[in-house]
């Protein structure tokens, strides 16, 4: 088993044993186990906790998902591309990353984004006559899948021919669902059910991750049974629950103003973060609430953070960083609280999964929140399709009018940031002053993130990753990325539901090569592009605090002017 130990302020240590002694009086570990909807906010809880016994369904299914793979091998497939969305495509990522492509496995791919650069990324790196498709939709009526997959159908059609490119896709989704239908009538390779009891963030040890993990050659019955052994240990009382410990001490210091959960992760096990931003921000982020969790910030000194941080340090023991673990012992010195969770083997993974699934439901309790829903992605998802109707019958989208441009840059902002910019700024209305007014109006506890709607790649992330760190040492706050649209599955419900402490710098470009959306008027161009401006008529709408950069075509051009004028 893994294990968790913790530094606590005396205040923090306190509040802890209260939280502890609650659970425990209130017998809460039965309740949540029983499924209780009145630990959270007496609502529909109790229709989505399928994940508390998921490990023995998928247990029970591993002869089936072993067929598939070894299907899969000995009839030549060499690539497996997952097309999803959140829950649906993070997980598989972290499972390629920490485990990479055993010998003899077949190569997986995830690709989760509209934009353009990003699909022909991964189409140049396909051997399309030797790949197969994943399509992971819990819901089936998901935008970014659908039309992933109605792109790459075409494509597999040019290459193999109409009466073989269904044999190149295999879906992931619930009973029943549009996508099932679609898959059942076109003959497509195999389905997998997902359960709808499940929400799609929760569904790590579900089919949708046990199926990409056996293809890129993970031990899964190994996986689920290490998973196994801590959905034992979070049946057990409270004093000996590692999970109910670590979802107290994050809704503790949640609720005493520790609210920005700054993840530190050895280099093996760092896809983690991705993960657990979506799984804690998008369940706890709502109601003006929730646990902010930042994936990726550069690990500075005591001096730069401020006191609203929660560290936690998940560390793999054979392969630790020195550095690393030097930094979170000055943070502890300091007295910060800091949580570790020590990962002594890299199956101990499924154990994870499982821990932070239930502290997630335990914060969720402990703010009084619904977990498990999310609606505020949903007032994204509307204002995206309300953009993407116009653009069907216009052939184009709403003309903005800039606030400023610089012959490089040009920014946006809706009417009240505008005029807020307008008064900071006085007479000195050029482009580098708006950025100057927008940063000052950051305040002690604030975060600020990056909301890039361009190609995730190394290059790209590196430059934003140096302007989070330049802003973090100076303003002494939080800061946080995401890559468009996959973020709106995840921080995103927390940016729009959670407390109104966010500065954004969201950032967006002109595609060099676009392509076209089969069956559609609009293009995967278009289609990022409503996806950045419906998110961001989102955040103006809950009165944030936002300005959109447009970065032309050159995006690393783009990115070095910003750096500059940022610096």
């Amino acid at each position: 088993m893994n294990h968790l130990s913790f530094s606590l302020p005396r205040v923090l240590e306190t509040e802890l044993a209260h939280a502890l002694d609650d659970w425990q009086q209130h017998d809460k570990v039965s309740r949540l186990w029983s499924r209780d909807a009145s630990l959270w906010s007496n609502t529909d809880e109790a229709d989505w906790l399928g994940w508390l016994s998921i490990v023995e369904q998928s247990l029970a299914q591993l002869d089936g998902v072993r067929s598939f793979v070894s299907d899969l091998v000995s009839s030549g497939i060499r690539q497996i591309v997952l097309l999803g969305m959140g829950g649906s495509s993070m997980a598989p990522e972290v499972l390629r990353e920490t485990f990479g492509q055993q010998p003899g496995a077949v190569e997986l791919l995830v690709l989760d984004s509209t934009d353009p650069a990003q699909i022909n990324t991964i189409e140049q790196a396909l051997d399309l006559e030797h790949a197969v498709f994943i399509v992971a939709s819990k819901s089936g009526s998901t935008l970014e899948p659908n039309i992933l997959m109605a792109y790459f159908y075409q494509r597999m059609v040019e290459a193999v021919g109409a009466g073989q490119a269904a044999a190149h896709f295999v879906v992931i989704t619930d009973p029943g669902s549009a996508l099932e239908q679609q898959a059942r009538k076109d003959g497509f390779r195999q389905i997998f059910h997902g359960v709808p009891s499940i929400g799609g963030r929760f569904s790590a040890l579900s089919a949708f991750g046990v199926v990409p993990a056996a293809v890129v050659g993970v031990d899964c019955q190994r996986l689920l049974e290490c998973a196994q052994q801590m959905v034992t240990a979070c049946a057990a009382p409270v004093e000996d629950n590692p999970g109910v410990l670590l979802g107290c001490l994050l809704g503790v210091a949640a609720n005493n103003g520790h609210d920005k959960l700054t993840l530190i992760a050895s280099p093996r096990l760092a896809s983690m973060g991705a993960w657990l931003e979506q799984l804690v921000a998008e369940s706890t982020g709502k109601q003006g609430k929730g646990v902010l969790p930042l994936d990726g910030e550069p690990v500075g000194l005591p001096a730069v953070y401020g006191d609203d941080r929660v560290f936690v340090y998940l560390r793999m023991q054979d392969a630790a960083d020195a550095a690393q673990d030097r930094a979170i012992e000055q943070l502890q010195q300091a007295g910060q609280p800091v949580i570790r969770i020590e990962v002594t083997d890299v199956y101990h993974l499924g154990q994870e999964f499982f821990r932070w699934e239930i502290a997630t439901a335990v914060v969720g309790s402990q703010l009084k929140v619904n977990p498990f829903d999310q609606p505020d992605v949903e007032a994204s998802k509307i204002e995206t399709r309300k953009l993407m109707d116009a653009f069907e019958t216009d052939q184009t989208l709403p003309v903005e009018m800039p606030l400023a441009e610089d012959g490089q840059l040009t920014l946006y902002a809706d009417a009240r940031n505008a005029a807020e910019l307008d008064e900071l700024c006085g007479e000195h209305a050029t482009l580098a002053a708006y950025l100057q007014a927008h940063l000052s109006r950051i305040k002690a506890g604030d975060y600020i993130a990056f909301l890039a709607y361009i190609e995730r790649n190394e290059s790209h992330t590196r430059a934003i990753q140096a302007m989070r760190a330049a802003l973090r040492d100076s303003k002494k706050v939080a800061t946080c990325l995401g890559f468009g649209p996959r973020f709106l599955h995840s921080t995103g419900q927390y940016y729009k539901g959670g407390p109104n402490n966010g500065v954004f710098l969201q950032l967006g470009c002109d595609a060099v090569h676009d392509l076209p959306v089969p069956f559609e008027r609009y293009s995967f161009a278009m289609a990022e592009a409503a996806q950045g401006r419906g998110d961001f008529e989102v955040l103006a709408e809950r009165g944030r605090r936002a300005l959109r950069i447009h970065l032309g075509q050159d995006v690393a051009a783009g990115l070095q002017r910003l750096g500059e004028l940022l610096a």
